[in-house]
């Protein structure tokens, strides 16, 4: 069974780097072939796609966020990464890591997705 597991800062400022980190387990055989994703939920709105990456390290990225996101992963350490740059209180939200059998670009529904994290919260306030 895969399990996710997202963590990182709870609270960044205004223009500083949101790094997140999504861990990965009991990801073998099949799911190794997965599409990983980054999803948030901003308080008072819908899930926002942000970008996923393949199991080959290609990315895809939402067209809104592109210029500031970045997606990677660590193979040693069983982690794929969000980098979001020169955030703003716009970009508070609970951020999801997510695997899926299929690439499904701009996927937010659960159903779309094998696998879900429980989420961070992430805060940009001074």
């Amino acid at each position: 069974q895969v399990q996710l597991q997202e963590s990182g800062p709870g609270l960044v400022k205004p223009s500083q780097t949101l790094f997140l980190a999504c861990t990965v387990s009991g990801a073998s055989g099949p799911t190794a072939f997965y599409y990983w994703a980054w999803i948030r939920h901003p308080p008072g709105k819908g899930l926002e796609w942000m970008g996923v990456i393949s199991y080959t390290g290609s990315t895809y990225y939402s067209p809104s966020l592109k210029s500031r996101t970045s997606i990677a992963r660590d193979t040693y350490k069983n982690q794929f990464t969000l980098q979001l740059l020169s955030v703003t209180p716009e970009d508070t939200a609970v951020y999801y890591c997510d695997a899926s059998k299929k690439l499904i670009l701009g996927a937010t529904e659960k159903n779309q997705y094998d696998y879900w994290g429980q989420g961070t919260q992430v805060t940009v306030s001074s």
